[in-house]
């Protein structure tokens, strides 16, 4: 099995599919038409389908070998990449895989092609062998990382739908642990002005007279930041969905927080963050200021002040609602004379899929097959536009794949451990085959 695989993989990752800027548009078709020429060379369907000028998206189709009545699945993943500058910081050539120590280096090799790979190539192996029990679409996409905006539209103008989507684009709580990401937060990301004078002023002539544009900010950042406990106010954690027992029990085996907050050389928000990480991280609403840009290193009082502000919402939570809330808080804080003017915002949903959603427990099943270890049920901290909307389409998506939390993904040195490989190719013969059974829910 692994021959092959690995020869594919090598062959995929040698086209430099760049979508972040400074790539060539003719390998990302042809990285596009290496995944579309891999479903037809295994008896499917699949064309290269473009949106509004945007990167090709491979649509594609293999059908259950059970004929009609089989379920549908959609199996997710993108073939775009990060740029890989600056190359003097990578051991190998980004773009000339090679394995050193039980490791592929290449870029894309964690984030996506090689964890979405083996999923492919399980789907097409089934459907050679003539034992595939489920009919499986085929999306892979090739703005990943630089927006997602084809997908988006492709999806939400799709009537067929599926009863299951996969999604290999996550990774494992640990090297013996695999994981279902069943929750991801929604985004409010919010920039605004606060102006508090026509222009800047001299510090010496009217300082502690005239209103500065700094202090007014700070005064309305102070309304919406956490406590000294990390806690958010109670205004922006409405809608919050509760966890499940099972869930909370799946957390026990996942690795310590202060682990994960000490491996990437963060510092604790507050006593006892580290026992909290992983409900916090998942399953609770978070702000952070993320950026203040106002005067210069000279001594004056600035009139105008940009902020940027972003909440990461909790399954649940109502992204339009929370971001109306946020600029209420933020606009009550102003003293008189300040005004605050949003310049942009962007939101993308939470998603939740409960863990007995027949979907995901059969996905747990097949997962302890492949693995033999019961996987856990985590939430990401972060937003996968895609998946919330499957969620919104009703479409159940198994989010999982088979990368390790401390792969360089995006970084230079880029890699992923041969045996995730293995793992992603049982796992999804596993998944194919245990999927077959939503037909009789």
């Amino acid at each position: 099995m692994a021959d092959p695989l690995l020869d594919e993989l090598f062959d995929w990752l040698r086209i430099p599919s760049i979508s972040t800027g400074g790539g060539d548009p003719a390998d990302l078709e042809r990285a596009a038409e290496w995944a579309a020429a891999k479903v037809r060379a295994a008896g499917g369907e699949a064309e290269l389908v473009t949106i509004d000028g945007g990167n090709p998206l491979v649509v594609g189709e293999l059908k259950a070998s059970t004929g009609a009545g089989a379920p549908t699945v959609l199996i997710y993943g993108h073939y775009d990449v990060q740029g890989a500058e600056p190359l003097d910081l990578w051991t190998s050539p980004p773009f000339e895989p090679e394995i050193r120590d039980g490791r592929i280096y290449a870029r894309g090799a964690a984030d996506d092609k090689g964890n979405f790979l083996p999923l492919l190539h399980a789907a097409c192996e089934l459907a050679k062998a003539g034992e595939l029990p489920v009919n499986v679409r085929v999306a892979v996409e090739g703005e990943e990382e630089a927006g997602g905006v084809s997908i988006a539209a492709w999806l939400a103008a799709d009537e067929r739908g599926a009863d299951a989507a996969i999604v290999y684009d996550s990774g494992m709580a640990s090297a013996d642990l695999p994981a279902i990401t069943v929750g991801l937060r929604g985004v409010v990301l919010l920039t605004f002005d606060v102006r508090a004078a026509t222009r800047d002023l001299h510090s010496g002539m009217y300082g502690g007279t005239a209103l500065n544009s700094l202090h007014a900010t700070n005064l309305a950042l102070a309304q919406v930041i956490p406590d000294a406990q990390g806690r958010v106010r109670d205004e922006l954690r409405v809608g919050i969905a509760p966890v499940a027992d099972a869930e909370r029990e799946s957390w026990k085996v996942l690795p310590s927080g202060d682990e994960a907050l000490a491996a990437a050389g963060a510092r604790p928000a507050y006593p006892g963050a580290g026992a909290e990480y992983v409900a916090r991280n998942g399953s609770e609403t978070a702000v952070d200021v993320n950026q203040i840009m106002a005067g210069d290193a000279r001594t004056v009082i600035p009139g105008v002040t940009r902020a940027t502000v972003s909440i990461r919402l909790a399954p649940g939570q109502d992204p339009e609602a929370m971001g109306a809330e946020l600029v209420r808080l933020l606009r009550s804080g102003l003293p008189e004379g300040a005004e605050l003017e949003v310049v942009s915002s962007h939101s993308a949903q939470p998603a939740l899929f409960p863990v007995d959603t027949p979907a995901i427990a059969l996905a747990a099943a097949a997962l302890e097959r492949a693995s033999g270890a019961k996987p856990a049920f985590v939430r990401s901290g972060g937003s996968i536009p895609i998946v919330a909307d499957f969620a919104a389409k009703g479409i159940p998506a198994i989010v999982t794949g088979f990368t390790l939390p401390d792969d360089p993904i995006h970084a230079p040195n880029e890699s992923m451990w041969e045996r995730g490989l293995e793992l992603g190719y049982r796992s999804g013969r596993e998944l194919l085959t245990g999927l077959a059974d939503l037909r009789s829910q």
